[in-house]
């Protein structure tokens, strides 16, 4: 099989339902996007030693794909049958990690800046294609009906995102980088 098929030099490409949309269609913006999640998460997976947050990165990097199967399959198409939609169960299972990584962390007193260690820099850099990607999946639910859960685990991983940047820096010993508003 070729990896390259010609059908999108129209500026078009095929959904899991075999619809075809716009490359710019809030469809491939959305799924496009978390794609993009999951590229940064596996950046972060490359510099991490830690065995604990590496099983939860490659968890995640297996949610992501159905997340974007998801996203890329029209509620009421034919095809959608075929795709697992992501159910609470998956948002569920990050808010017990995040619980969980809590419990090392002295309580946040002041906003803190993205930065300490690579990893935690990794992880603030992916918590921000996070939330873009939840900005774009909202937008992308004013215009087509999409299984709202999708969103709902995607704001949540940001979350965790935020919690294994914190995480990252206590286990490496670095002081999280606080905001000194009167600078």
């Amino acid at each position: 099989m070729k990896i390259y098929t010609k059908t999108g030099d129209d500026g078009t490409t095929g959904l899991f339902s075999g619809g075809r949309v716009l490359k710019n269609s809030s469809y491939i913006e959305a799924y496009g996007t978390v794609d993009e999640l999951n590229s940064w998460i596996g950046h972060c997976q490359a510099v991490c030693k830690d065995k604990e947050i590496a099983t939860h990165l490659d968890q995640i990097q297996h949610d992501l794909h159905a997340v974007c199967a998801d996203l890329a399959t029209p509620i009421d198409a034919k095809a959608a049958a075929k795709i697992e939609r992501v159910g609470e169960g998956r948002a569920e299972k990050l808010e017990g990690w995040i619980d969980s990584y809590e419990k090392e962390l002295k309580p946040l007193t002041q906003f803190i800046l993205a930065g300490g260690s690579e990893l935690a820099s990794r992880f603030h850099i992916a918590r921000t294609v996070a939330r873009r990607a939840e900005r774009l999946a909202v937008a992308h639910s004013q215009l087509e009906k999409i299984n709202f859960l999708t969103i709902v685990y995607i704001n949540r991983l940001s979350d965790l995102l935020f919690v294994l940047a914190r995480v990252a820096n206590h286990r490496a010993g670095v002081a999280d980088v606080t905001w000194d508003k009167t600078r």
